[in-house]
């Protein structure tokens, strides 16, 4: 490929079909992950990276060679290797006397970084240490927040945004119920952050509808919260922009409730009821005659005027 001006002209077949892929679309790519680990590390955080990376695959780059950055400090090598794998989300791991076995989750956008969390793992239990049987690779999870502070500290709020955007997986339109086996439940509870994974189990329950029983798989974190880099509100709604092609149309006199329920509402023209046609009876049928003109006027009544 050559560049000429900024502007990158494929030389291969091969090569433009890699811009085709990387070229904004109105639908975007399945965000990539980047897992690396910094120039120290621990076991606890080399597993727990390695863990990760199989709740994530295959949407994720595993860098098994050490990286000497802070992300903190200078997220250049971030932004150079997000261009490299076309990744927007990363997770750094590192060890240190002053911050031990911690785990920086952060996103980019326009390959640049938007917003990192540092988390530290003060109990981790791998998914090696739990011996049960595992949910396939590339299953879509279904995600649990409990806990007051996702919704009201703006930290927690962010780091829930951040946590979904990462393990939520690829966009579906539809999902079968044997596909929702797994389950990965967050508890924000007295300042510390527990992440559980489970494995959702259909038991026989004597009805149509099955028993629903949840079975620990791994790993299982006990996170505490240290530092964050937010974006500003400013960019972050920037980044949350949609393209008008995907913004849906507004239709009038369509509404839906919180169930998903559509309701439509009718105007109609003001009706005639003179003209209305009604039921043919005998009763209603219209008098003829001076007979019909008598009861009209009030002189007579109809008996009166059927034996005159």
């Amino acid at each position: 490929m050559k560049q000429y001006g900024g502007v990158i002209n494929p030389k291969t077949k091969r090569a433009k079909r890699f811009l085709d892929h990387r070229a904004p679309k109105l639908t975007e790519n399945i965000k990539n992950a980047m897992i690396m680990k910094g120039g120290n590390t621990s076991m606890t955080v080399t597993q727990a990276l390695k863990d990760i990376y199989a709740l994530k695959k295959p949407s994720a780059v595993l860098y098994k060679k050490k990286n000497i950055t802070r992300p903190f400090e200078d997220s250049t090598s971030l932004e150079f290797f997000s261009k490299k794998t076309d990744s927007s989300l990363f997770l750094f791991g590192s060890h240190n006397k002053k911050r031990p076995n911690n785990l920086i989750f952060g996103r980019l956008f326009d390959f640049h970084v938007l917003d990192m969390i540092e988390l530290g793992i003060e109990k981790y239990n791998s998914l090696s240490d739990i011996k049960s049987s595992k949910c396939p690779e590339g299953t879509k999870p279904m995600l649990v927040f409990a806990g007051e502070a996702f919704d009201h500290d703006n930290d927690h709020k962010r780091l829930k945004s951040l946590l979904t955007d990462f393990f939520r997986g690829p966009v579906v339109p539809s999902v079968r119920l044997a596909g929702l086996e797994h389950v990965l439940h967050f508890t924000a509870l007295e300042g510390k952050i527990y992440m559980r994974s489970y494995r959702s189990l259909l038991k026989k329950s004597g009805c149509r509808t099955p028993r629903i029983e949840l079975e620990e798989i791994g790993p299982s974190f006990d996170f505490i919260l240290r530092r964050t880099h937010l974006a500003s509100d400013d960019l972050y709604k920037t980044a949350h922009r949609q393209p008008k092609a995907l913004k849906p149309k507004k239709k009038k006199n369509i509404s839906h409730d919180t169930f998903g329920t559509k309701f439509g509402r009718l105007h109609m023209q003001k009706q005639d009821l003179a003209k209305l046609q009604t039921r043919k009876m005998k009763g209603l049928r219209k008098r003829r005659g001076p007979a019909a003109a008598a009861v009209v006027e009030g002189e007579t009544s109809p008996k009166t005027a059927e034996v005159e």
